[in-house]
């Protein structure tokens, strides 16, 4: 379709829709098989190569003139892998700590504490600034990945993990840690819905 590499680039970096159709079409597919060589897991294969294209989208005007784009994208996948891996490595460590700490949470199994944590839960969630709020809900309520919260609202995947960021810190200094505990547990271990679990 492109009679060199440079022409190619030279398209994306315009933003011209067919060179990125084209991206797509030529590396999705064998990027994802590498991504799952990488993750074993289809799914966070597919979630890093998106991660990867869309970033690479976002910057095209920064691409090199010489670049090897196949090199550039596979390196790329490699580079978001270990970053996950980093995180999901940081995250199993913090969801050990509050595995042993679920004992003091329901310590007393008592319906009504059970509510009134979650109503608790719901009203620092509801006052949260407004974009942090839609983002955490677009995440942690109706399952939308950073990426099709980036899309969605029209925004970089970076703008995205920085309103989680802020959401959760927010919640982390509100709540106390009883609170906190009964809502990691909620949004970080089971991913349950509290708006789910007040219809039961």
């Amino acid at each position: 379709m492109f009679s060199s590499q440079e022409k190619f680039i030279a398209h994306l970096k315009k933003g011209d829709s067919t060179a990125y159709s084209y991206l797509v079409e030529l590396y999705y597919k064998k990027l994802c098989d590498y991504a799952s060589n990488l993750a074993r897991d289809n799914f966070k294969s597919e979630d890093i190569v998106q991660n990867v294209i869309v970033r690479m989208w976002q910057n095209r005007k920064n691409l090199n003139h010489n670049v090897s784009i196949k090199n550039y994208l596979y390196k790329s996948v490699y580079n978001e892998f270990v970053d996950q891996y980093r995180k999901d490595i940081a995250v199993t460590t913090l969801e050990k700590k509050y595995v042993q700490g679920l004992d003091f949470v329901f310590e007393a199994q008592d319906e009504e504490e059970t509510k009134r944590l979650i109503t608790l839960i719901e009203r620092e969630i509801e006052q949260l600034p407004q974009k942090c709020k839609e983002t955490f809900l677009l995440n942690k309520k109706e399952g939308l990945t950073y990426i099709e919260i980036a899309e969605f609202n029209k925004v970089s995947v970076n703008t995205v993990e920085k309103q989680m960021g802020k959401a959760l810190f927010i919640l982390r200094k509100k709540m106390k840690e009883k609170a906190y505990y009964f809502f990691f547990m909620l949004f970080g271990l089971n991913k349950l819905k509290i708006l789910d679990l007040q219809k039961k």
